[in-house]
This record gives C-alpha cells, sequence and structure tokens, in this order.
C-alpha cells in the first residue's frame, strides 16, 4: 500500500519546523503525550533534547553540561497505551473549515498526526467510525500501514450519502469494549452538540475522553454550498447583515451548551481549523487534558 496520508503527515511535521522558528515540533508533540501518558520501565532508550512537560527528574545534567543543551533520559515504554480514534463522517464532514478548508481532510490530518504520535511512542492505534450504514471497527495493532489504512478508508466514508451519527460510533464501543482505553473523538460542533451526557457517562466510567473541534466556515458571503442542502444558499440570505447576527448568535449558543458540556465531564477539546495549525492544537489539546486529570 502507498502511504498517502502517512507521508503527508510526515512532511507536514517537517513544515511545522521551518514555519515555528526552527523548533522541533514532533519532540514538543512526543514531550506532551509522554507528561499525560507514560508508563515507563527501567530500560534506557536515548538521550533527546528537553521539551515541555517532560519530568525534570530525568534530566542528565552532566551531558547537559557537556553538550550545552539541555538533555533528559528517554526510557524504553513499558505500558502500552490502547488509543481510539472515532471520527465523524457524517457529509458535513464535506463542508468548509473557517479557514475555507475541507473539514475532513483537516479531520483526517488531525487523527492521522495524533496516531503518527502514538505509534511513535509504541503503544495500539485502533478506530471506529460509520461507512455506508454499518460500523467500521479496525482493531488495535501497530505501525504505520494500520494508521494509512484507518485514514484511507475514512477518506472514502465520508459521503454526500452518508447522514450517521457519531453516537452510533460511541455506543458501538460503550456495548463492545471492556479494555481501558484513550479515546480521542473527531468531529465538528454539531456532532458534538449531539452526543449526549449520558453517553459521555457511560465512556467515562472507564476511559479517557478527548475531543478535536474541526470548525465551521459561517454562512455570509456569496458562493456558500449548503452540504446538508446539496445546494447554494442564496445571496438574500448570506449577505443579510440582520441574519448573519442572529446566525452567529446562534453559533455562539451551541459553542457555549457544548463548552458546559464537556467542561461538567472535565472532558479536553481543541477547536482546528486548518491541516497547518494541527501541531499546536495538539500540544494545546494534550496540555489541557494534563490539567484535567490533576
Amino acid at each position: 500500500m502507498r502511504m498517502k496520508y502517512v507521508s503527508r503527515i510526515q512532511s507536514n511535521l517537517k513544515k511545522y519546523k521551518t514555519i515555528h522558528t526552527g523548533r522541533v515540533t514532533s519532540r514538543i508533540l512526543d514531550g506532551s503525550y509522554n507528561s499525560v501518558y507514560k508508563g515507563r520501565s527501567m530500560n534506557f532508550d536515548e538521550l533527546r533534547e528537553y521539551v515541555a512537560g517532560d519530568d525534570i527528574k530525568d534530566m542528565d545534567w552532566k551531558a547537559s553540561a557537556r553538550s550545552q543543551k539541555m538533555l533528559v533520559r528517554q526510557y524504553v515504554a513499558e505500558k502500552k497505551h490502547n488509543i481510539m480514534l472515532v471520527m465523524d463522517t457524517n457529509r458535513r464532514m464535506l463542508a468548509d473549515t473557517t479557514r475555507l478548508k475541507e473539514k475532513r481532510d483537516v479531520a483526517l490530518m488531525s487523527a492521522g498526526t495524533l496516531a503518527y504520535l502514538v505509534n511513535r511512542n509504541g503503544d495500539y492505534i485502533s478506530s471506529t467510525y460509520v461507512a455506508g450504514e454499518l460500523v467500521k471497527h479496525f482493531p488495535f495493532k501497530m505501525g504505520l500501514m494500520n494508521v494509512e489504512n484507518i485514514l484511507e478508508n475514512y477518506y472514502k466514508a465520508v459521503t454526500m450519502e452518508n447522514q450517521s451519527k457519531l453516537s452510533t460510533s460511541l455506543e458501538y464501543i460503550i456495548r463492545n469494549f471492556k479494555r481501558r482505553m484513550i479515546i480521542i473523538v473527531v468531529t465538528d460542533m454539531e456532532g458534538m452538540r449531539n452526543v449526549s451526557e449520558n453517553t459521555l457517562k457511560r465512556l467515562l466510567v472507564m476511559h479517557d475522553v478527548l475531543m478535536i473541534n474541526i470548525s465551521d466556515a459561517d454562512t455570509s458571503g456569496k458562493n456558500v454550498y449548503n452540504v446538508e442542502g446539496g445546494n447554494y444558499l442564496s445571496e438574500y440570505f448570506t449577505e443579510d447583515k440582520v441574519l448573519a447576527k442572529l446566525e452567529a448568535e446562534k453559533r455562539q449558543a451551541v459553542k457555549t451548551e457544548c463548552e458546559d458540556k464537556l467542561k461538567k465531564f472535565g472532558i479536553a477539546s481543541s477547536t482546528i481549523d486548518d491541516t497547518d495549525d494541527i501541531d499546536m492544537r495538539i500540544v494545546e489539546l494534550l496540555e489541557k487534558h494534563k490539567i484535567e486529570k490533576r
């Protein structure tokens, strides 16, 4: 299998390094992830440069003095984590984000970047989403081929005919999985809104849950396409200032409703608008989750 999506993720990680003043983004992601989920044995692996979130007890002061860099000891992970990607495949994901990027692509790259990070950490990756009229489940595995397979099938699953609900995948997990998992939910505001408090409560009995919100473009301006209706909206509606204000108020109300629900259950979330922002938004998500776990 040609690893089309994994190659894009690898290219993005290199691009982030250039964009963010030479910072080695992949190491920052590693540090953020490991600071939350780190099962460590005493088997020394290598020295690497310190990143925010690393345990100060792992500092190698002698090596740091020799190299003039802050270095930490990295250990071989003893405990493997089970990471479940739950991805929204509803046709809403064919719409655009606030940066006018396809939501499906931003969702795919967001989940893929996390999966790539997880794979490098030696953890197991699985995914569950609705394809056609059936729930499609990918068993827990390691390896980039597994990541590519999940992403390729997700891309194909998001079609104009797909009117699935995110809750279908979450209910499938509740019924069929008894092992502890870290569940990463990738959806939009509407998908988040439609997940009931009861479903979240049942998931949190056993699992950690984090949310990635893929943003929505607004409905103002010209050539606004309505994915749900399958048509372009009339400019009479999209350029009317009163309607635009009402739309903005409605969006804010939905946002507040979702934020309150996630806060109630201590679920960290982060909003992603563009593939260029994925690295920092993931760091933000993991840092929020670390705070919630305290």
